[in-house]
């Protein structure tokens, strides 16, 4: 029939399971590039693609170092303030840029400044954004708590931002360093999107595809795991070559949904300005 003879090297699936499927039909090197923008981008919606995994990408790594790699891949600028267990990723964002390790986006090393609380690095990556700067930073727990009204303003204002947070428990009755949820579940009303992620991998997937998506849907996204549990768990993984992630990044919706709606003397605009109830509310 023509549909056999259209794929002639895919094995029909074993009888051993009912629910084993055929290969994919394409790799992600037989996609052909669409042109948009200032460069060429891969379809991501094509649903058969799958990426080959090449031996020498198995590292072992944890879901800090997973979260940061992906981050300072598409960051410009970061802020950063150590506060455990999230201390760690901060200081691989920071060993990147000193390396002279160059991002996805514009092929330049990554600013990272070590600020003086959460909240003056969660004001810096708000004034960063503002200016049309891709930023990142990275907290847990009371830290979090800090960042709140600063979130507020970045999910109003619709700016593509992400946070990764080792999740920890707050201070209570008593201060405990080890993971719950209480962190995040404080945040849920700020506007961010909430992605989870319960493993290394998990962590290298998911942070590439909360930066990916936050550009695309001017959502912020707080792409978080446990706390000690996950982010100081070592796991051999797949590590996302930066070549890959660079066929992903949408360089034209960057452009769009970021650098063109920030401030610029050039073309002035109102910003934070006072709204009655009957504007407010509309939003």
């Amino acid at each position: 029939s023509s549909s056999s003879s259209s794929t002639p090297n895919v094995p029909p699936p074993s009888s051993a399971s009912k629910y084993e499927i055929a290969p994919p039909l394409r790799t992600l090197r037989d996609c052909k590039p669409v042109p948009l923008g200032k460069g060429e981008y891969i379809d991501t919606m094509i649903s058969d693609i799958v990426v080959e995994i090449d031996k020498k990408d198995f590292v072992p790594m944890d879901g800090n170092t997973s979260a940061a790699y992906v981050a300072y891949a598409n960051t410009e600028v970061s802020f950063i303030y150590p506060i455990s267990p999230a201390t760690s990723m901060g200081e691989a964002m920071d060993t990147f840029s000193a390396a002279g390790k160059t991002n996805c986006i514009s092929h330049q090393t990554v600013r990272v400044e070590v600020m003086q609380s959460e909240g003056g690095a969660a004001g810096a990556v708000h004034g960063a954004l503002t200016a049309g700067a891709l930023s990142s930073t990275f907290t847990a727990s009371q830290g979090l708590l800090l960042m709140i009204p600063n979130m507020y303003l970045i999910a109003g204002e619709l700016m593509p931002c992400v946070m990764h947070v080792s999740a920890r428990t707050l201070a209570k009755q008593a201060l405990c360093i080890y993971n719950d949820h209480s962190d995040v579940m404080a945040v849920r009303q700020t506007g961010w999107a909430l992605l989870c992620s319960n493993s290394p991998q998990e962590v290298m997937d998911l942070a590439l595809v909360s930066h990916l998506a936050t550009v695309k849907a001017r959502v912020p996204v707080l792409h978080f795991f446990d706390g000690n549990r996950t982010s100081h768990s070592i796991q051999k993984i797949h590590r996302i070559p930066y070549e890959d992630m660079e066929q992903l990044i949408r360089l034209d919706l960057i452009d769009e949904n970021l650098r063109r709606v920030a401030l610029n003397p050039n073309i002035p605009s109102a910003r934070g300005t006072g709204q009655r109830p009957d504007i407010f509310f509309q939003s």
